[in-house]
């Protein structure tokens, strides 16, 4: 995912905060290299660097692997690339860990995504993660050509233009899927609850670097949406916060939905603001058991009434914060349970120019909650309406009178949803579904047809978003929470 992968790029910036040193952990690399007595083996551990070189002390452990990497060097039928055993001998230490939070880039890969993020950063605009041999979304982002597209957390991402991505990393299926604005990407989704998968066609865009996004409600309700946590999402919420009070905020609304995570320390700097001094934030469980907690510290404090949204899209940093203000300050949770990521990861940079990300301990919730793969559950939960789960439609394709199809089907849905009659919901392009899109395209100044392609499509998908955030079920009940508590 590349929201994801992102986050990896940044890492040793929120290590320091983490204060990882106070961690006892080791992490093994080795780099094998031809001298003319044989191999030497290098073991890289976290703040020290031994070279161990033959004749000296060997460690026992790696004798298998040395074995290994002799027999193939000696007796495999054509000659080897030594940099890919190396590699392909770091990938499968980490893929053993069976942890998808744990990864590695060797240099050339490496290289390929600092490119990709650099100056801009260009692609669908989504969080992926790999689990059990899938490539999963965790949360597309706010604008993104993802979001646009209507793809949901948990889809399950099969192919990428036609080739399959099943057991491949997230680092590759971050590679296949990243590209360069206007260029266009095929993904084959399979969506929970779904028996047929659907192709999706995304062209790629810029992808937006705001993360806070304020709009001022009636009778003095203030909306502020944090889309991920960046390196000035601190900043942007702050400044969003002071442009509401100037606008008469009486009360707040936060809004975590889809936001995948990110920098841990902007996460900490925002739940200081709505956490009291002295209250715990969240604690860290280490690889030896030791449990540190942070807590809240004192400054800029938010005093207005307030309730936070969250949903199935809500991830790591994201669930931080979630259950600093709920546990530490009672603020109310409004929503559907969230991800569950409950793990803290460090990156390392090698001299080469590879590098690793690794998980080092467990995040608990202020009162000792381990969240990882059960989520937070909110106090008031609220399900979006069944046209939110609607599947995307290719706008790239045809529907027409006499089709048969599931994308009729989710066609006849969404006009249904917009309050046109389609005739009976079946997948079939009848009569009825004719003058229903002629209808609709009469009232939108398009083209009549009666058919459905291109423009419509998207116009209809358009529409069908815009009523959602209309008359969005959760945000009014957190409102509603809201002045039940005055």
């Amino acid at each position: 995912m590349e929201q994801d992968k992102t986050e990896q790029a940044q890492q040793e910036t929120q290590s320091s905060y983490i204060k990882m040193k106070k961690f006892k952990f080791v992490m093994l690399l080795f780099f094998l290299v031809f001298l003319t007595a044989g191999i030497t083996t290098f073991a890289l551990a976290f703040g020290d660097e031994k070279a161990v070189n033959v004749g000296v002390t060997e460690r026992s452990e790696f004798q298998k692997l040395y074995e290994a990497y002799d027999k193939l060097n000696q007796n495999y039928y054509k000659d080897l690339d030594q940099d890919k055993l190396v590699n392909g001998a770091i990938n499968g230490m980490i893929d053993s860990v069976g942890d998808p939070y744990s990864d590695y880039m060797n240099e050339e890969e490496a290289k390929k995504f600092q490119e990709s993020i650099s100056s801009s950063f260009e692609g669908i605009g989504a969080e992926i993660q790999e689990k059990d041999g899938y490539i999963s979304i965790v949360s597309p982002i706010k604008g993104s050509p993802a979001e646009k597209a209507g793809l949901q957390p948990n889809d399950i991402i099969t192919k990428v233009d036609d080739k399959s991505i099943q057991g491949m990393s997230v680092t590759d299926a971050v590679l296949l899927i990243r590209g360069e604005k206007g260029t266009k990407v095929t993904l084959t989704i399979q969506r929970p609850g779904q028996d047929k998968p659907m192709e999706v066609t995304i062209t790629r865009d810029e992808i937006p670097i705001e993360t806070v996004y304020a709009e001022m409600k009636d009778n003095g309700v203030a909306e502020i949406q944090i889309t991920s946590f960046s390196e000035n999402t601190y900043k942007e919420l702050t400044e969003a916060l002071n442009e509401m009070n100037h606008k008469g905020m009486k009360k707040l609304v936060l809004d975590l939905r889809q936001n995948p995570g990110g920098l841990l320390d902007q996460a900490v700097k925002i739940s200081n603001l709505f956490v009291p001094e002295g209250e715990v934030l969240f604690q860290v469980k280490d690889s030896n058991g030791k449990v540190e907690k942070y807590v809240s510290e004192s400054g800029q404090k938010v005093e207005v009434p307030t309730a936070v949204l969250v949903d199935e899209g809500s991830a790591s940093a994201a669930e931080i914060l979630s259950a600093a203000v709920s546990e530490s300050n009672d603020i109310p949770l409004v929503g559907t349970k969230t991800f569950g990521k409950g793990t803290v990861q460090t990156a390392e940079t090698f001299k080469d120019g590879s590098n690793m990300k690794f998980t080092t301990a467990k995040w608990l919730t202020p009162k000792g909650n381990w969240i990882h793969e059960k989520g937070i559950k909110p106090d008031v939960e609220v399900k979006m309406p069944d046209y939110a789960q609607l599947p995307y439609i290719n706008p790239d394709k045809e529907l027409k009178e006499e089709d048969l199809s599931d994308s009729v089907k989710t066609a006849e849905q969404m006009l249904e949803a917009l309050d046109l009659d389609p005739g009976k919901v079946d997948g079939y392009y009848d009569a009825d579904t004719t003058a229903a899109v002629k209808e609709f395209q009469g009232e939108n100044d398009l083209e009549v047809t009666g058919t459905l392609n291109g423009e419509t499509i998207l116009k209809l998908m358009t529409d069908l978003r815009e009523k959602l955030k209309e008359n969005d079920p959760q945000l009014k009940k957190a409102i509603e929470v809201l002045n039940k508590d005055q």
